[in-house]
């Protein structure tokens, strides 16, 4: 029975290894220290997989991917070989459920991400033409005092003016240049070790949910409100 209790809370000794090895981002260093880094890291992946239950019971939840720690150093100036911090991701259920959520643990820089990072081209396009279309159901979740409280703006890089096809003078058009569409919600260390940050996380996650069933209907239908799945 112990094998299956699944970690509530991050502890203090997370962010402690995670700043010494800030300190000492060096093959050597971690090779010395990696069975301290192990049993950390399994205790940071049981509350990842705690965090996609809570998830799963109130949304479909296709997987978490935890990110490693080594860093792809080919292309980066900066060539330190680990991250310092974790992440994981979970993918929402199939082609009707869009989106996904994210949560990163780093000292001084935790947050909780959910939306869509990087839409493909053809998503991207159908998303712009709802906007194009009409953008007051979108406006009325972003601008939702309650959802702002938890989630703030919306965030993500943009175009510097009107992508091809559409008009820079369309009321719309700060939704219409974005290239990706996501909210960020941070957690200060002391809120990250709080025993109820878990339950936080999972209220964020379930707040943002009219936004990903506003957007996964768009992304379901074609501009006539017809269903593009069988």
């Amino acid at each position: 029975l112990m094998s299956r209790m699944q970690q509530e809370v991050i502890t203090k000794d997370v962010f402690q290894f995670l700043e010494k090895l800030n300190k000492n981002n060096s093959r050597e260093w971690f090779t010395e220290h990696k069975s301290e880094f192990k049993g950390l890291e399994t205790g940071v992946k049981s509350f990842y997989t705690s965090l996609m239950d809570k998830l799963k019971i109130h949304d479909d939840i296709e997987k978490l991917k935890m990110f490693r720690i080594y860093r792809d150093v080919r292309f980066s100036k900066d060539k330190t070989p680990y991250k310092t911090h974790f992440a994981g991701s979970f993918s929402r259920s199939g082609l009707r459920l869009r989106g996904g959520y994210y949560l990163r643990i780093k000292p001084d820089e935790s947050f909780i991400a959910a939306g869509f990072w990087e839409p493909n081209k053809e998503d991207l396009l159908r998303i712009r033409k709802e906007f194009e279309t009409d953008a007051t159901g979108i406006r009325s979740i972003i601008n939702d005092k309650g959802f702002q409280k938890i989630w703030g703006k919306l965030k993500g890089d943009e175009l510097k003016t009107a992508p091809s096809g559409f008009s820079k003078e369309h009321p719309n058009i700060d939704l219409i240049k974005r290239k990706q569409f996501i909210f960020v919600r941070n957690f200060s260390d002391k809120e990250v070790l709080a025993p109820d940050f878990i339950l936080q996380a999972d209220l964020s996650f379930q707040a943002i949910r009219p936004y990903f069933d506003l957007m996964s209907d768009v992304l379901t239908t074609n501009l006539n409100g017809e269903s593009l799945l069988d």
